[in-house]
């Protein structure tokens, strides 16, 4: 299984491909050391009406704000706000590439930017829960393996649509999909992973909440 050290290796190769858009966001991609690789950072967004990630499982992140000198500053700044940890003084391990953000599978003029962080000896996470619903450490091996992987159908007001997914949690389970999903391919494939396709289907509406 990945561990911190492969990472390191090689992020310090890979050369981030970036983009320009009307607007920007970031998120932190946390990775902590555990025996059997590395566990890394999700969170369940809070219920928004309005927000078009509202419910979504995602890294920590969101939207640049003008007082932000870079991506990496909001990716910072938006994880101590949302989930209270503090990574100022962390070890950048590298940067993926930008990802363009889409809603119902449509371009929406943002350039979204991933900074991977490796945190040794984490804080208790503390969500904001204006932000956040819940937050909680993912093994990495959980996400490579196949009998999590699943087709995931999201129905929303412009129709259907079926798109790959990580199912994560085992007491009370949600699907990793959309853009944290497209930024966990993108990782695994720079540590030399293919992500497995998806075995069976399952759906979740706008709005609803994954309950399986």
């Amino acid at each position: 299984m990945p561990r911190i050290e492969d990472v390191r290796a090689v992020l310090a190769r890979h050369q981030p491909v970036t983009r320009e858009a009307p607007a920007r966001a970031a998120v932190a991609v946390v990775l902590r050391p555990e025996r059997s690789g590395a566990d890394v950072l999700l969170i369940e967004r809070a219920r928004k009406a309005g927000d078009p990630w509202s419910g979504h499982m995602a890294f920590p992140g969101g939207r640049q704000d003008p007082e932000d000198p870079s991506p990496r500053a909001t990716a910072e700044r938006e994880t101590l706000e949302e989930v209270g940890l503090d990574l100022a003084g962390a070890e950048l391990l590298g940067r993926l590439d930008d990802l363009e953000g889409r809603q119902a599978g449509r371009p929406v003029g943002l350039a979204i930017s991933a900074f991977v962080y490796g945190v040794p000896d984490p804080p208790r996470l503390v969500p904001n829960e204006e932000e956040v619903e819940s937050a909680f450490w993912v093994p990495l091996e959980h996400l490579l393996a196949s009998e999590r992987h699943v087709d995931y159908r999201f129905e929303h007001e412009l129709g259907s649509l079926t798109m790959p997914g990580i199912r994560v949690g085992d007491a009370e389970p949600h699907v990793v999909w959309g853009l944290t999903y497209r930024f966990l391919e993108t990782f695994f494939e720079l540590l030399g992973h293919r992500l497995p396709a998806g075995h069976r289907l399952v759906t979740l509406s706008e709005g609803a909440r994954e309950r399986r």
